[in-house]
């Protein structure tokens, strides 16, 4: 027990200091912040090696200057901020005005209206449809590399608009009055008449609760009105993103089948369609941009395609944003190894840099292979859009089977990459503040938006079944590769036997091998010798761990390295 002091003690004890001896006002030597990395911003997202060759390499070297300056926009403290911003005051349903009329609008913090109009302006939504210059879609998706390192959330109804365009040409006479709206660059978020706008923003509603991927047993329900083309919709989408978009393409049961339909949601005379916002969704990340529950009801759409064809008229717009979520993925990617390689540049430890210690070099390179071989797809596959729609039947064959392919192997890839990225910075990656957290809710979702592993998988299948000549042109692009590396030259041999006898079950296996081996004859064609050196011996010869940072001692990682992240300060 201690004993309360006696009063002459408690005379004894020190007397309170003067104003000039109070503790508060001593110089806060324990507040000193040493070892800690400056902000990163300002920088240049462009800053990429393989992003800037594969732009060159793809048809669309005309577009540099743009993409540099776009990169440098993107790294800009102000930009960053926007992204911060508009993940942190989320978008908020507006059911009612003040009198009581339904109005369903979203409203979102001025900061998304930023990047959005950036965004618009820069290329990154329709615009690509309306430049008859080749490389215009690998332009667009190098675009989106750069300016996808301000947030993600924002590139959903940007990537929307971009895949409606082929879709509503199915419909000539819906394109010629919407496609020139919807390739402007000119960002307009008011809702009101579609044709009084400078520009529009396109959605789409497909899945519903009852189904999700299986979009054939969905229940809403097309009725036709007796005008040419018009119908009334009737239902319930379980997941529309973006519900503050001009129009929508919508898949329902018409008389003849699931058909597509264009949604406006302001009619031609000025009055609002029937789009009752039941909620928006409580995401794990993606938490920028709205994703709502629309309810249908005598809701006026107009039908695109034949009826009964609604899968096949949308699946262009599907194919399209699958290319975005390769993009985003890979956007995700370098961005997480950048804020990575910027903070062990920058932090010290047992007496040297992070970055100089040989254990967490094993791990930098290591993410920046995976980054590099994503990137370099990214571009590859972007290319191959670009000269189907210019009429090459053998990209055409090529882009449907690699595009699915791409979709799920990188987009998988992205979380333990972005976990990975996220413990380079220790505990500091796990506050909020860091920024690392928002990429890392954000890594699941591109897996699963435009079908999930197994959707992708199964279609990969699909596509070796009933369209042959995928398969040659897959097999066609790994030839070019041949007698460059015998791991590389072992894996296509392998994976021609392999192809042939592969069910259900073993799909991802498959697919995962032909993805590996894509990237691999990619690498080995345009990357330095000591990143295709690395990536072929371990993701095909085996020499590998089960995690980032286990590259064998024969990996050059200073070569690897220096070209993944040149000169940052």
């Amino acid at each position: 027990m201690v004993s309360m002091p006696t009063q002459s003690q408690s005379q004894s004890q020190p007397q309170p200091q003067s104003q000039s001896q109070s503790p508060s006002l001593w110089p806060a030597a324990t507040h000193d912040v040493t070892n800690q990395p400056p902000p990163l911003s300002p920088y240049d997202a462009s800053d990429d090696p393989a992003l800037l060759e594969g732009l060159r390499r793809e048809g669309a070297g005309w577009a540099e200057e743009a993409v540099r300056r776009l990169g440098v926009r993107a790294g800009s403290a102000e930009a960053q901020e926007w992204g911060e911003l508009a993940n942190r005051y989320e978008p908020v349903l507006r059911t009612h005005d003040r009198y009581g009329h339904r109005v369903d609008e979203v409203e979102f913090h001025p900061s998304w209206h930023h990047l959005m109009r950036t965004a618009v302006a820069e290329g990154l939504a329709g615009a690509p449809w309306a430049d008859d210059r080749p490389g215009a879609h690998v332009a667009r998706t190098a675009s989106g590399l750069v300016w996808g390192h301000t947030e993600a959330g924002h590139g959903c109804p940007a990537s929307m608009t971009y895949a409606a365009v082929p879709a509503l040409r199915a419909q000539p006479d819906l394109a010629k009055v919407y496609e020139p709206l919807l390739t402007s660059r000119e960002y307009d978020p008011e809702l009101r008449v579609p044709t009084e706008k400078p520009g529009l923003l396109a959605g789409m509603g497909m899945t519903e609760k009852q189904g999700g991927s299986d979009v054939r047993t969905n229940t809403t329900t097309a009725t036709p009105t007796g005008e040419a083309g018009v119908y009334t919709l009737r239902g319930h989408k379980w997941f529309t993103s973006a519900p503050m978009c001009d129009v929508f393409l919508v898949l329902a049961q018409a008389p003849g089948g699931l058909s597509c339909f264009l949604v406006p949601r302001i009619l031609p005379d000025g009055s609002r369609n029937t789009f009752r916002i039941q909620r928006l969704k409580d995401k794990l990340g993606n938490r920028s941009n709205a994703s709502s529950e629309p309810e249908f009801d005598r809701t006026l759409a107009w039908l695109v395609g034949p009826e009964g064809r609604g899968v096949k008229t949308i699946i262009e717009m599907v194919n399209c944003t699958r290319l975005d979520c390769v993009m985003s993925s890979a956007t995700l990617m370098r961005k997480t190894l950048v804020e990575a390689g910027h903070h062990t540049r920058h932090r010290g430890a047992f007496g040297a840099p992070l970055i100089g210690q040989p254990l967490m070099r094993n791990v930098l390179a290591d993410l920046a292979l995976e980054s590099e071989a994503a990137t370099t797809l990214t571009l590859r596959l972007a290319g191959a859009a670009d000269r189907a729609v210019r009429g090459d039947a053998g990209e055409r064959a090529f882009r449907r089977i690699a595009t699915a392919v791409g979709k799920y192997w990188v987009t998988k890839r992205g979380p333990a990459f972005t976990a990975e990225a996220l413990e380079c910075l220790g505990g500091n990656g796990y506050v909020e503040d860091s920024g690392m957290p928002r990429h890392y809710r954000e890594a699941p979702l591109l897996s699963i938006w435009e079908g999930s592993g197994n959707v992708n998988a199964l279609d990969v299948l699909r596509a070796l079944g009933r369209e042959t000549d995928t398969a040659e042109a897959l097999f066609a692009e790994l030839a070019l590769a041949r007698g460059a590396d015998a791991r590389l030259d072992t894996a296509v041999a392998a994976l021609r036997d392999q192809m042939a006898g592969t069910d259900q079950t073993g799909a991802r296996r498959l697919v995962e091998r032909m993805a590996l081996a894509l990237q691999a004859s990619l690498l080995v064609r345009y990357a330095p010798h000591p990143v295709a050196d690395a990536f072929c011996a371990t993701r095909l010869g085996g020499d590998w761990g089960h995690a980032f940072g286990t590259l064998p001692a024969e990996a050059d990682l200073d070569a690897i390295l220096e070209r993944a992240l040149p000169g940052r300060n």
